[in-house]
């Protein structure tokens, strides 16, 4: 009886030293409590912040595109091409009559009253060199500024002159295409324009599928990365590039992973230029529907502080300029599945199921059976040896019996 009683005892503490360790059994991720809580137990933890998926938020994700970070992007003219050192130029200038400083009076049977000078590159001042008008600034200027100022140095000693200055070989307003394009070349703007698009046609296009390709734009010591599919389908990413713009192609897949209760876990590529949250549910082999609480999807992503503001957070909270954020997605609402397919997930985001509470407690009452049977092993094995011992002996009045829970 006390050997029983004791054993109680011991089953009794094993039992609260579980209960109170629940929080230590093994599991696959935080718990949703534990999420949507909002507090992180460690106090070094990241800060985040807590978002329902709804569709007032699936309205501003969807204008949080990605973006090229460059004013010029999108707009609707090309910045007019100037000139820099190396570049060939001509000069012609023209007078309203012969017998001026240019045109001797015997010429007046000529068609025109002009006179070409030699081409030449401008020099490492920045410089052309004009006859009557001296040395002009050529450099950062473009051609109407040229001519202008050579029209006013002359006009108080040619007849009413003009002067067409134009640009005879670009040496200088080159544009790089580099990486995974099938021709990689340094070649002049087009005095037109030319678009991102335009440059990477130029260079032979993309190498790889354009879904798996990134396209990083670099300006005056700046860079900004978009995916290939940012260019073909928001058309104000495509924006005209610049002199000593360098483009560096290169091929990336874009991916997202998949942790907890979902059908697989891992590294998932897209495979695709956008895929939304439902597509990439799938891809993880859906929800598993023994452990997962559809109430309890989460997806884990870095938002600008502009974009978090308009979600409802408080930024100033937050120190980074990307804002942690936790969107929940509550599946077992029959309507959100809409919303599923309309969120679209992006390069790196984080799935997260989380286990339902029912498989939590049904671990819980497994570790409480494993302390029970751990309890009651080595007193039956003590007894059955007590009644081996005696059977040996050959006393048939020595028995024992082993008491079960």
């Amino acid at each position: 009886m006390l050997r029983a009683r004791g054993r109680n005892w011991l089953i009794l503490a094993l039992m609260g030293l579980a209960i109170a360790g629940c929080s230590e059994m093994p599991v696959s991720g935080p718990s949703s409590r534990d999420i949507k809580s909002g507090n992180p137990k460690d106090a070094d933890s990241l800060p985040y912040a807590l978002v329902k998926l709804t569709p007032e938020a699936i309205g501003v994700l969807s204008q949080a595109t990605p973006r090229l970070m460059f004013g010029n992007t999108g707009r609707h003219a090309p910045r007019e091409i100037k000139f820099g050192i190396g570049d060939v130029v001509s000069v012609t200038i023209f007078e309203a009559a012969a017998g001026g400083l240019f045109i001797p009076r015997e010429a007046g049977v000529r068609p025109g009253n002009f006179i070409t000078l030699p081409n030449q590159s401008v020099d490492t001042a920045g410089n052309i060199t004009v006859p009557f008008a001296g040395a002009v600034l050529a450099k950062g200027r473009t051609p109407g500024e040229v001519q202008q100022t050579i029209v006013d140095r002359l006009k108080n000693r040619a007849i009413e002159p003009q002067a067409v200055v134009a640009l005879v070989d670009q040496r200088t307003s080159l544009v790089s295409v580099l990486g995974e394009v099938n021709n990689p070349s340094r070649f002049p703007l087009n005095a037109a324009g030319d678009r991102i698009l335009d440059a990477i046609t130029r260079a032979g296009g993309p190498k790889g599928q354009g879904f798996d390709t990134w396209v990083m734009l670099e300006r005056g010591g700046q860079r900004t990365t978009v995916p290939f599919g940012a260019l073909v389908y928001e058309p104000n990413n495509n924006g005209y590039v610049d002199a000593n713009d360098t483009i560096y192609v290169y091929r990336e897949p874009q991916t997202f992973v998949a942790f907890g209760a979902s059908g697989q876990q891992g590294q998932f590529n897209f495979e695709a230029w956008r895929i939304s949250l439902a597509e990439a549910l799938a891809k993880a082999g859906g929800l598993n529907d023994s452990f997962a609480d559809p109430a309890s999807v989460f997806v884990y992503r870095g938002e600008s502080r502009d974009v978090a503001e308009k979600l409802g957070v408080d930024v100033t909270k937050f120190e980074t300029p990307l804002i942690p954020v936790v969107y929940v997605v509550n599946l077992r609402d029959p309507a959100t599945y809409f919303l599923a397919t309309k969120m679209q997930i992006r390069n790196k985001d984080v799935l997260y199921a989380s286990n339902a509470t029912a498989v939590e407690t049904a671990k819980i009452l497994q570790f409480i059976r494993l302390v029970n049977a751990t309890v009651n092993d080595p007193i039956v094995t003590a007894t059955n040896a007590y009644t081996l011992r005696g059977a040996i002996r050959g006393s048939s009045t020595t028995t024992a019996t082993a008491t079960t829970p």
